[in-house]
């Protein structure tokens, strides 16, 4: 259920960064999307770590989750402030180099669809981050084709999935 209602929110926001990408929506309003997914994904994190039950799995759950609250809250903070996007940009290659491991080992123990589809999910999230990296922090001319990524990427690792499971269907 948490995943679902993270994953909806993740398809959202990279829709929608996207979309900013590519000039369809402004600046200044851009940064509600980010809060908003970067919230709740932090709120998921935080329930995994820290509720009833946590154990070593969930707080592995909620420490690949808070790489994406970060990265959403860093953007409507550059926003805000008006920031270059470097050192998100860093930040980046960070989480797409920790995405690599996280997408082997999940391949690895894959057996259903739908571990194949989060391990699959996981190589696509670290080709988007290191897209991100080239962009911000080494001023590689990328944005259209990271945009278009990124919404490819919300359509199908986020939101149809996120809405899969919150409607049960998987």
């Amino acid at each position: 259920m948490l995943l679902g209602l993270a994953l909806f929110y993740v398809g959202a926001v990279l829709i929608l960064n996207g979309l900013w990408m590519l000039g369809r929506i402004g600046d200044r309003e851009i940064p509600v999307i980010n809060l908003f997914a970067g919230g709740i994904s932090l709120l998921v994190a935080l329930k995994l770590a820290f509720g009833d039950g946590a154990d070593l799995a969930s707080v592995k759950a909620a420490a690949l989750s808070l790489l994406f609250s970060f990265t959403y809250l860093w953007v409507a903070i550059n926003r805000y402030s008006g920031a270059d996007g470097r050192g998100l940009g860093w930040f980046s290659l960070f989480v797409a180099i920790t995405a690599v491991p996280v997408a082997a080992d999940a391949l690895r123990i894959a057996s259903t669809p739908g571990e194949w589809w989060l391990g699959l999910s996981w190589v696509a999230w670290s080709i988007l981050w290191l897209m991100f990296f080239l962009m911000l922090a080494r001023h590689q001319p990328i944005v259209r084709l990271t945009a278009f990524t990124a919404i490819g990427q919300g359509v199908l690792t986020g939101w149809i999935p996120g809405y899969l499971l919150l409607v049960g269907a998987i």
